[in-house]
């Protein structure tokens, strides 16, 4: 039988304020607060009641949090999500792990994992030639190109000044993942003599733009692709490697040979029980819970969360289902706060 996908209409704010009231006995001037802030109010707050005698004169205004360099700092609450949420509530000597693969990279010898002592084998640049500018982002630019001696096509990715460090990682990850199931195979990697440039090159892959594609998929179609995707996940993940930045501009599909490419490993890293990792990866609206809340010790799941997001989208047909929540993740995590429990309400209400 054919699962129906959810879908999530959400359009306009008053959905968030009517379904997420404060009870009565809250005072008046806290029913007049924005709708954004009444989901996490019970959070921030203090433990005296909500309500205060009229003949009583309303308490001083908090003196102001000091300033922040954040630029999604939440001057509005007395303490930052990260400190009331995030590491806040771990106990003493009990970090985090993860609960499957954990200990991949502990078994494993420090070759597999140690990036920094990686020497890279160059291959020659005059092999490739540049056929036409197909994408870029913050770290590439990326080309299609054609392999000089068969004109096999390829994809060229031209790398942008960064850390050696950096380059050296992305490399290790790719080898180590090569062959894996939907993982895009790294064919060879070159740099220009003159200016040391370093470019990958990696298997061509047909691609659809997904604003174009998605439209288009059955429920069939989705489901196949997101089991193409999770199989290349569990490999990457089984390998002890987080991708951290899973989204659909990474994620090439050619739907004539139903076939799924996980690129951009860039942002990738080796998973470390207990090792504290940037919570600046990822992309704006696939971004887990963890990154927001400045949790460094996260792990695999990060790259779930975001295929979620992103099936969440295919779904709806609608690249980004968040995006009309507002621009600060204080609002994607209250959006996301009533989706989940919109959507258990709803199955617990269900027969069984």
């Amino acid at each position: 039988m054919a699962v129906r996908p959810l879908r999530f209409i959400i359009s306009h704010r008053r959905l968030l304020s009517s379904s997420l009231r404060l009870p009565p006995s809250s005072s008046s001037h806290l029913s007049e607060s924005p709708p954004s802030l009444l989901v996490f109010h019970r959070l921030a707050s203090s433990p005296a009641p909500l309500s205060h005698p009229q003949k009583s004169p309303p308490p001083p205004p908090p003196p102001p949090p000091p300033p922040s360099h954040h630029r999604f700092a939440l001057s509005s609450l007395p303490e930052t999500l990260a400190q009331r949420i995030g590491k806040s509530v771990r106990r003493p000597g009990a970090p985090s792990k993860a609960r499957v693969y954990g200990d991949i990279n502990v078994i494993r010898p420090k070759e597999y994992w140690d990036y920094e002592s990686l020497t890279v084998q160059w291959g020659e640049q005059d092999d490739y030639e540049v056929v036409r500018k197909v994408g870029r982002g913050k770290y590439s630019e990326v080309f299609e190109g054609v392999h000089c001696t068969d004109n096999e096509k390829c994809i060229i990715k031209i790398l942008k000044p960064v850390k050696k460090k950096k380059i050296k990682r992305e490399i290790k990850i790719l080898q180590n993942l090569c062959g894996g199931p939907n993982i895009v195979k790294l064919l060879d990697i070159v740099r220009d003599q003159q200016s040391k440039t370093p470019s990958l090159i990696f298997e061509y892959v047909n691609n659809t733009d997904f604003k174009v594609l998605y439209p288009t998929l059955s429920d069939y179609d989705i489901r196949y692709y997101i089991y193409e995707l999770l199989k290349a996940l569990d490999y990457c993940h089984s390998q002890g490697i987080m991708h951290r930045d899973v989204k659909p501009h990474n994620v090439m599909i050619d739907h004539e040979q139903r076939k799924l490419r996980l690129i951009d490993w860039g942002l990738a890293e080796f998973y470390h029980p207990g090792k504290e990792y940037n919570v600046r990866v990822a992309s704006r609206y696939f971004k887990g819970p963890e990154l927001l809340v400045d949790l460094q010790d996260y792990d695999y799941s990060l790259d779930l969360w975001s295929l979620g997001c992103m099936f969440a989208g295919m779904v709806s047909i609608s690249s980004t289902v968040f995006v009309y929540f507002g621009s600060f993740y204080f609002h994607l995590l209250q959006t996301w706060h009533f989706i989940v429990r919109t959507v258990t309400r709803q199955f617990s209400d269900s027969p069984s």
